[in-house]
This record gives structure tokens, C-alpha cells and sequence, in this order.
């Protein structure tokens, strides 16, 4: 299981304010709810599952914008793809929450 740290960025927009687009890309995850976990972070959103279906979730993100009337998107994506033992967000800050 994989963990994609993603931001969308739509660039010359109307307004400096991107919280409309952000939760246009949050209605798209919804359809994949219990097959992938996703959460909204307050710079980004972490999506966690399978990395072959991450990775065409984040090229559907990216477009997500242009289909809104975006002209530029800039997209940063972060990929942690733990393979020598299970990998999910929660264990992740909990590792981090007991060693506080």
C-alpha cells in the first residue's frame, strides 16, 4: 500500500482563493470511497491505496481543474510505497504520536 501526498494547483484564476477547486477534487474522491482512504490536509490531500490506481487517481486530479476552466495547473505529488511491511496513514503518526 502506498501514501500520495498531492497538491493542485490552478494557476491565473479569478480569484487567489483555490478552496472551491480543492473541494471539487474532494466530490471526485468521494467515488472511490473503500477502495482507497484519502484526507484533506490544510496544504494538501493524502490519499492512501494500491499505487497503480493512486497514480491514475492523481492524473484524473490533475485534469479535475482544466475540466473546471483552468487554463494552468501545477501539480506536486509526494509518493511514500512502503513495501517491506504494511503502510497506512494513521500507523504512520501513530508511530510518531508514541514516541513523543
Amino acid at each position: 500500500m502506498a501514501i500520495v501526498d498531492i497538491t493542485v494547483i490552478p494557476v491565473g484564476t479569478a480569484s487567489p482563493s483555490v478552496s472551491w477547486y480543492v473541494a471539487e477534487l474532494h466530490k471526485f474522491l468521494q467515488q472511490y470511497e473503500g477502495s482507497i482512504k484519502y484526507e484533506l490536509t490544510a496544504m494538501s490531500t493524502l490519499i492512501e491505496g494500491d499505487l497503480k490506481e493512486l497514480l491514475k487517481i492523481v492524473q484524473q486530479l490533475h485534469e479535475l481543474p482544466f475540466e473546471k476552466g483552468a487554463q494552468r495547473v501545477c501539480t506536486n505529488i509526494r509518493i511514500d510505497d512502503r513495501r517491506d511491511k504494511d503502510l497506512t496513514m494513521e500507523q504512520k503518526v501513530k508511530s510518531v504520536q508514541q514516541k513523543l
